[in-house]
């Protein structure tokens, strides 16, 4: 596993569109190399202001939209449509604006799916799913992610694992169901750790004073169960993209003058 890259940039706005003119150019240098690329989104406010800043960005049309595989690292496990779930909002921020091949979009079941409200079982058929996906050039049961997107909760959760509850133990599951999240809505699904460090690179979002602290904690060295941030990494790379408040507690060694 990569060692944390920290990189940090003025405000949240300039964090976002940064971030996005990162991600077009993973995608066309992907795309470029093997013809597609995978890329696995979050939602929360800063996944969010990313995929908006990427419907702005000029160099949007660089990217081959067509060719361009999109999962999700979690989702809040609610009916298909339901404004609260990532899947509806990356719909009305980005997706819906782009040319994209619908085979080629990937969320996670809802609660009025095929699975019913069996947040396990959408688990589980999603884990199939990601199976299906990856080949032999994978070596695992899911796909090499090009880039795995993922916001730092202010107690250290990415995706739906949070500190102490079963999920982030989890090894052996791609996904699994979360139950009792401490933050609404409770019941959802959610990668593990084991699938997030099947990406080539994970990047971590954090922006705002409330994140400060998780930012420090994660990066000091915490143990996965009581800071799941700090368990999420890519073979290849791991960046943490933040902005100056969400940086306020950091060693200023950690990260390059010019990255500021």
């Amino acid at each position: 596993m990569s060692a944390p890259q920290v990189v940090v940039h003025r405000d949240k706005e300039l964090m976002a569109k940064a971030a996005a003119a990162r991600l077009i150019t993973k995608i066309v240098d992907a795309q470029s190399a093997r013809g597609s690329a995978s890329v696995v989104l979050t939602g929360g406010r800063n996944g969010n202001g990313l995929l908006a800043a990427l419907a702005e960005a000029p160099a949007r049309d660089a990217v081959d939209w067509s060719r361009l595989d999109l999962w999700w690292g979690d989702e809040r496990f609610l009916p298909d449509g339901d404004p609260e779930r990532n899947h509806t909002q990356a719909l009305q921020v980005l997706l819906d604006s782009v040319p994209l091949d619908p085979a080629r979009v990937h969320p996670m079941p809802p609660s009025d799916g095929p699975c019913g409200n069996d947040a396990d079982a959408a688990a589980a058929a999603y884990a199939t799913e990601l199976a299906a996906a990856a080949g032999p050039e994978d070596h695992g049961p899911v796909p090499s992610f090009d880039v795995l997107l993922l916001g730092v909760g202010p107690d250290t959760h990415v995706a739906s694992l949070f500190p102490e509850l079963p999920a982030v133990h989890e090894q052996e599951r791609t996904v699994v169901g979360v139950h009792g999240a401490p933050k609404p809505p409770p019941t959802r699904t959610s990668l593990t750790l084991p699938a997030i460090r099947a990406a080539r690179e994970v990047w971590l979002l954090a922006a705002g004073e409330d994140k400060a602290n998780a930012a420090a904690i994660a990066l000091s060295g915490a143990g996965e169960v009581q800071a799941p941030a700090a368990g999420a990494r890519g073979r290849s790379r791991t960046l943490w993209l933040l902005d100056e408040a969400a940086a306020a507690q950091l060693p200023r060694g950690l990260y390059p003058p010019a990255s500021a």
